[in-house]
């Protein structure tokens, strides 16, 4: 965070090293006026940063929520996989697997899932898998079939493990705090600007001024209200999870 201090002390440095030179070495016209050149081209700047600002810190959260929903149904699709392919193991493991991905679909979908709004997984959803991979890799395979159908197992389970492990990166993803303070810091300095500019705004023109202020203020907290994956408004939810139970009673039934 230093960095940062030091390289906005630095820029202040430069701007009045080149006030000073350029008043010694030509004759500058002075500019004192709210709508002068250096407001312009103060207003325009600040203007531009604030929006690349904004850009970002909308985009990056928006790209890891869409990341983080597409991983949820992944891992969904990999459960499913499973429970089918636990259907040619013997029936004492078929039984134990199956009940094991169900209790973890559950675990997940509550109270896995309150747990992800502040980047925390639940450690029961770990053991769950742990031991289903466990009974799979115990049982003994005394044929080809079997070997085939155990070696699927596992297979899954790891593709279920993969998948949990990218939602426990997805959860604890967030934009840069830095990029949340700029995009405030810029914002209200484009609401103050007339004002530091020492313009001193009447009646009718109070207003679009003031639906500025409002929009950038809004803005502002969409961008903070959507930085995490799991909570706020872009906030990925549990429906891959509630869907996967139906299929997996359909799986149980016949289906």
């Amino acid at each position: 965070m230093i960095v940062y201090f030091v390289a906005a002390a630095c820029a202040i440095g430069v701007v009045a090293l080149a006030s000073a030179l350029v008043r010694r070495t030509r004759r500058a016209t002075d500019d004192a006026s709210p709508d002068g050149p250096t407001v312009s081209h103060t207003g325009a700047m600040l203007s531009a940063l604030f929006l690349l600002a904004f850009a970002i810190a909308v985009i990056v959260p928006w790209t890891t929520a869409d990341a983080a929903r597409a991983g949820t149904y992944a891992e969904t699709q990999a459960i499913a996989e499973t429970y089918w392919a636990a259907s040619r193991l013997p029936d004492d493991r078929r039984t134990a697997v199956r009940s094991g991905l169900r209790a973890y679909v559950d675990t997940v979908r509550d109270p896995e899932w309150d747990l992800m709004a502040d980047g925390r997984l639940a450690p029961a959803g770990w053991t769950l898998l742990d031991r289903v991979r466990r009974d799979v890799i115990a049982l003994e395979a005394d044929d080809d079939e079997l070997r085939e159908a155990r070696a699927a197992v596992l297979d899954g389970i790891g593709q279920i493990a993969a998948a949990r492990n990218q939602r426990a990166m997805d959860a604890r993803t967030t934009p840069p705090a830095g990029l949340t303070i700029v995009t405030i810091i810029t914002g209200v300095v484009v609401v103050l600007l007339p004002f530091l500019a020492g313009a001193s705004p009447r009646g009718a023109t109070l207003i679009p001024l003031a639906l500025m202020a409002a929009l950038l203020a809004a803005g502002t907290y969409l961008t903070i209200d959507i930085s995490h994956p799991f909570d706020g408004a872009l906030a990925v939810g549990p429906e891959a999870f509630v869907e996967l139970q139906a299929e997996l009673q359909r799986i149980d039934g016949g289906g």
